[in-house]
């Protein structure tokens, strides 16, 4: 049998017994202390530091030893031999702080948890908009009154109903529609065994709810008006669930939360890693989403005073790796050449089949993918967005830790996708954290005199509040104010003549510090550091490649419009975007962020069956264009690396960049 060890966890105080082996920050999860980590526990974040407690601890009964963990990894001694300024200014030394991923338990043990790498609540940006819905939902109402069984007419109960449920179809729908015959109409098997009672109870006065107009799903004594469904998207991040009346359209509840697949992987593929590597990966990570949508369709009940039972449907969406966590599909092949998802089409499923708790008959419908790594959430997008409904050329872009791009109009339509990597939403940036209290999210830099102000998550004002680091509309931020004021050129280099003391050489290189110790929570400066510019870099050219690419495809300079989906995307400051290069160049008046475009698109499924059918056609219709198999791909990242390009001419921020110069080395990648 498996040795267990007691564990504390301080500042919080949670403890329990976990088995020998296990990592302090699998240790934590499990006890409900969320940890930071942003590299997957690669052991290159350093973010998940904690400090391993000496000595008697008698109000916990244990003895608290650094041999009971395992000792410093080759990972971990690396990390910490890159940082030694950390480990000075905070009087710590190896041994003592440890990487949470990497360090196990082999006995008792208290640890501490610093501030900066403890997980904080993310504020969640994705708030249902106004947008005009025309009604036809998959759930239609009938009230059906019925005379009851005799003995010269002992016709049993569900032959019964679906008599009378033909006549009140007629009535309500007319005789020019065609509409099922009763013998053609079916009833859902849970349904059925709760038939008989509910029919006596109500005195044969029932009202039915019918799906797609062929299959019972629930009947109610007496008369009911509502029926209710829900639209969820399932972000890599966080997940918006909306709550939705199906007979008016209205949003009576939206409700948001962390993906609580963040502690096994921050992005797609270090999820489809987890899943391989471990022989519950898969059922671990399908349990954690289910759980959470169970947890937002009962936050969203309660405050539309209504019962989850009383949820007869839910559309759901999400990136192909979600889509296939959420279902229970191995997303293995997703992940490897020729990276094949399991299905493209739409699919139905019973809610009783995943585990969610509403209506067991009620039916979960899940938007069509499009390619490997272009999702339902994306399928969502096009929907909300109409592109195919427009003689313009318009690009979408969902800005993430994966982009998915879609270029065109009514004629034509292009997709593909490129991962940005984790930079944009905080990862790999030194001080990079979620848009959570404590964030920065805007940064301006005076050209003059080169000091920063800069405005926190939750603050009213700017240069109010702690700062505790730096989120990802911040980090778009700062690196276009370096570049503007001239502190970095455009190859995104540190200028090192200068004159302000913000501008030095750290433990990486050189840096700019946006908050001095004393402006933060964490009692260390926070500086933009070279390595962070050069992860920016390497996430914009990636983006902006993939927008050239489909660009050239379709025979175009420039795009019409851009749109920008997403949480992330809504919080971009779009000027700024196009200094640096993230989106192509064109006129900033046709540049919008749309907001949660993905969840729009799900509740406009949810609330009209015919759009279901539209997207499904519309889908099947993209061409799919992977960047791998592009030739020219290398050359073309290579140029888009300088801010904002290392050729072209940017002439909408043409203004912010007068003395720009063209670059001597783009020849050298140009054909």
């Amino acid at each position: 049998m498996t040795k267990k060890h007691n564990i504390i966890l301080q500042p919080s105080g949670s403890r329990g017994q976990v088995e020998e082996g296990t990592s302090i920050r699998s240790a934590a999860r499990d006890l409900g202390v969320e940890i930071e980590s942003i590299c997957a526990e690669n052991a290159t974040c350093g973010k998940c530091m904690v400090l391993i407690e000496e000595g008697r601890f008698e109000k916990y009964n244990i003895d608290s030893r650094r041999e009971h963990v395992s000792p410093v990894t080759n990972e971990e001694a690396a990390y910490f031999a890159r940082r030694p300024k950390l480990l000075k200014d905070k009087g710590w030394e190896v041994g003592q702080v440890r990487l949470s991923c990497q360090c196990k338990i082999r006995g008792d043990v208290l640890i501490n948890v610093p501030e900066e790498s403890r997980g904080n609540k993310q504020i969640v940006r994705k708030s249902a908009t106004q947008r005009e819905i025309e009604v036809k939902p998959s759930i239609r109402k009938y009230l059906v009154s019925m005379s009851p069984p005799t003995l010269e007419r002992p016709i049993a109960d569900w032959e019964r109903l679906a008599k009378g449920l033909e006549t009140s179809m007629a009535l309500v729908r007319g005789t020019e529609e065609k509409l099922p015959r009763w013998h053609e109409l079916s009833i859902d098997y849970q349904c059925l065994r709760t038939l008989s009672s509910t029919l006596r109870e109500a005195k044969w006065n029932v009202t039915v709810s019918v799906w797609q107009d062929k299959e019972v799903v629930q009947v109610q004594a007496g008369y009911h008006e509502d029926s209710y469904g829900a639209a969820v998207d399932i972000g890599s991040t966080t997940v918006a669930l909306y709550l939705c009346n199906l007979r008016t359209g209205e949003v009576l509840a939206a409700e948001s939360e962390m993906n609580p697949q963040i502690v096994y992987g921050e992005d797609v593929m270090s999820r489809i890693q987890y899943t391989i590597e471990h022989p519950d990966g898969l059922e671990k990570l399908h349990k954690a989403i289910i759980s959470t949508l169970n947890k937002l369709l009962k936050q969203a009940t309660h405050t539309a005073k209504i019962k989850t039972s009383e949820i007869l449907e839910m559309v759901l969406v999400g990136n192909s790796t979600m889509h296939h966590l959420l279902l229970n599909l191995n997303p293995k092949d997703l992940g490897l050449a020729p990276f094949v998802p399991a299905i493209h089409s739409s699919v139905d499923v019973k809610a009783r089949e995943l585990g969610l708790h509403i209506n067991s008959a009620g039916n979960i419908h899940v938007l069509p993918t499009i390619a490997s790594f272009v999702g339902a959430d994306t399928s969502a997008m096009l929907l909300a967005e109409e592109p195919h409904k427009q003689d313009e050329n318009w690009l979408l872009i969902d800005v993430g830790t994966n982009a998915e791009l879609v270029l065109g109009n009514s004629k034509r339509l292009v997709c593909t996708s490129t991962p940005t990597g984790p930079a944009l939403e905080g990862a790999h940036v030194e001080y990079g954290m979620r848009a959570a209290p404590g964030a920065i999210e805007r940064v301006h830099i005076n050209e003059q005199t080169l000091e920063p102000k800069y405005k926190i998550v939750g603050e009213g004002n700017w240069n109010e509040g702690k700062a505790k680091g730096i989120c990802g509309s911040a980090i778009i931020d700062a690196v276009a104010e370096l570049f503007r004021a001239g502190i970095v050129d455009s190859r995104g280099k540190f200028k090192t003549g200068l004159e302000s003391n913000r501008i030095r050489k750290g433990e990486s290189g050189w840096e700019y510090v946006i908050a001095w110790a004393e402006e933060t929570s964490i009692g260390r400066d926070i500086p933009m550091t070279q390595q962070d510019v050069r992860q920016i870099q390497l996430a914009k050219a990636a983006l902006f490649t993939a927008a050239r690419t489909l660009l050239k495809r379709s025979g175009l300079e420039s795009p019409d419009k851009i749109i920008l989906a997403g949480g992330f995307g809504s919080y971009i400051d779009k000027e700024k975007a196009m200094l640096i290069g993230l989106i192509p160049d064109c006129i900033l008046e046709n540049v919008y962020a749309v907001g949660n475009a993905a969840g729009d698109g799900a509740r406009i499924a949810l609330l009209n069956v015919e759009k279901r059918r539209e997207i499904e056609s519309v889908t099947r219709k993209v061409e799919r264009f992977e960047l791998p198999t592009d030739p020219e791909f290398q050359n073309q990242f290579m140029l888009a690396t300088s801010f904002p390009h290392m050729s072209e001419p940017f002439p909408h921020i043409a203004h912010l960049i007068p003395n720009r110069v063209a670059d001597p080395m783009a020849k050298n990648f140009m054909k």
